[in-house]
């Protein structure tokens, strides 16, 4: 009788499922189009599944709606051709919202904002025994900046070097929060719109 385990591993990323660090949210994508997307093109701009409609309705010539909708659409990305540089992301900022429309993060290209917030995690805690899981534990997160170009493990909080930066992030965490709200906070936003659901125009 073969046993077989499936083990996720996030590498040199921090965390894992249920967190909003990196080796929570972060994971690979492989493309394949023959005769449109270049064979061995590699991509490392910030991208999401909230992309794919955006980029399908582009892809089918289809118009999207009038109302807000949060992808982009990632076209330019995959047919970029090999030999020239990489379009930037279409997203400028990008908000991690977990479970009930708690912020807990914000991101450009580089610098990731941390909101303090608590998180489980298997870190430092004693391995499962005799088919029992271990024990997640709660910790709180205090206010944390990361360079995700240098750190992409979130290993260093560096807020104290690069407060501009902080500002700068926390700031468009704020418009988040107007715009979608955050329970963290106790905001309710003001384009807040229904899940899973088509918006009648």
């Amino acid at each position: 009788m073969a046993i077989m385990r499936a083990v996720r591993v996030a590498g040199p990323l921090r965390s894992g499922k249920v967190s909003t660090f990196e080796g929570g949210v972060r994971v690979p994508t492989i493309m394949w189009w023959p005769g449109r997307i270049p064979a061995g093109s590699t991509c490392d701009e910030l991208t999401s599944t909230i992309d794919v409609l955006p980029t399908v309705a582009s892809l089918l010539g289809a118009q999207l709606p009038t109302h807000p909708i949060d992808g982009r659409d990632l076209s330019p990305q995959m047919f970029a051709p090999v030999d020239q540089p990489m379009p930037e992301s279409s997203h400028s900022y990008f908000y991690y919202y977990y479970g009930n429309q708690e912020l807990q993060a914000v991101r450009d290209r580089r610098w990731k904002l941390m909101l303090p917030h608590e998180y489980r995690t298997l870190e430092n805690v004693a391995p499962g025994k005799d088919g029992k899981p271990a024990a997640y534990r709660q910790v709180k997160l205090e206010l944390s900046l990361f360079d995700l170009k240098n750190d992409p493990g979130e290993r260093e909080n560096v807020i104290d070097r690069f407060p501009d930066q902080a500002e700068r992030l926390l700031q468009m965490a704020e418009q988040a929060r107007v715009d979608l709200g955050d329970r963290l906070t106790g905001r309710s936003g003001q384009g807040v719109r229904p899940a899973d659901r088509v918006v009648k125009e």
